[in-house]
């Protein structure tokens, strides 16, 4: 009569498997969906270039369109205004990815993506953080070119470079958090192309009603406090501070005050607040 021999399990050889806790598996299955968006962004080419050519022309038209008849603290020199410009453009251009975030899950849930991943092992969340992580990686190359033809139209830092680098992780920071925002919007809707609608029309006021192109104070009075509380408003705010660029306006509130904090915290906060709402969307989609 035969016997049953031990498995490794049971006799702790080496076939022996060590199952990941959460946190491990979430790391690592986040990684692995991160690496295959980042696969399909090189093999559509067109996206990252049509992702850079944005911002390039909004630096351009700003700086020498409107770059005359701007004021920074009295001083209408094009030069100023362009250092004033591009924190501001920095942070536009990396809140308006979030439209692409909710466009490719929106996109992924229209084609049934939800479905087969479903059917794997895998964290649940896992999906939308390796979306929302390739879609960083992707910003922070926007960022690069940006900073380069900042400097080519006579941007400058001059705070160091370690501040610098501070004043670029905030901005990522802020990114990445918004798009937690689109991806939320990609789950909501039905169609990609609504998801790109959905994910810009509100972040025009967003931008718009901010410190980022003009000063607050010449604002209307009812209008100033929304722009100084703005989360945008904040780190645009810090990266001017960190970038040692002029225009750093100085006001009442807090934000404004201390603007590295406030960009901190406003950014974690809608991280934890999104990340939740998506990942509650994204399970009942796929329950």
């Amino acid at each position: 009569m035969s016997t049953l021999t031990g498995t490794g399990a049971d006799t702790g050889g080496p076939t022996a498997a060590k199952p990941r806790g959460g946190i491990a598996r979430s790391v690592a299955d986040s990684l692995v969906v991160t690496r295959r968006n980042l696969i399909r962004m090189t093999r559509i080419p067109e996206m990252v270039i049509f992702g850079l050519v944005q911002p390039v022309m909004f630096v351009v038209l700003f700086s020498y369109v409107f770059g005359g008849s701007m004021s920074v603290g009295g001083n209408t020199d094009p030069e100023v205004y362009r250092n004033f410009l591009m924190a501001g453009i920095f942070a536009q251009t990396v809140t308006f990815a979030t439209a692409g975030a909710g466009a490719g899950i929106a996109d992924d849930m229209h084609k049934g993506l939800v479905d087969r991943f479903r059917s794997l092992p895998m964290a649940r969340g896992a999906v939308l953080t390796g979306r929302t992580l390739a879609d960083l990686v992707q910003t922070a190359l926007t960022v690069v070119v940006l900073a380069i033809v900042g400097v080519l139209v006579g941007w400058r830092i001059h705070n160091g470079f370690l501040k610098a680098l501070g004043a670029f992780a905030l901005l990522l920071l802020l990114g990445y958090a918004f798009s937690w925002i689109g991806a939320l919007i990609g789950l909501t809707v039905r169609t990609p192309e609504a998801a790109t609608s959905g994910g810009l029309i509100w972040l025009f006021p967003v931008t718009f009603v901010s410190n980022a192109f003009v000063d607050p104070g010449m604002m209307a009075s009812w209008i100033r406090p929304i722009a100084e509380w703005n989360p945008f408003s904040a780190t645009v705010q810090a990266a001017r501070e960190l970038f040692g660029n002029p225009g750093v306006v100085r006001s009442d509130a807090w934000p404004m005050q201390h603007p590295v904090w406030a960009s901190v915290l406003w950014s974690l906060l809608i991280i934890v607040v999104f990340r939740t709402l998506s990942v509650r969307k994204y399970r009942s989609a796929a329950a």
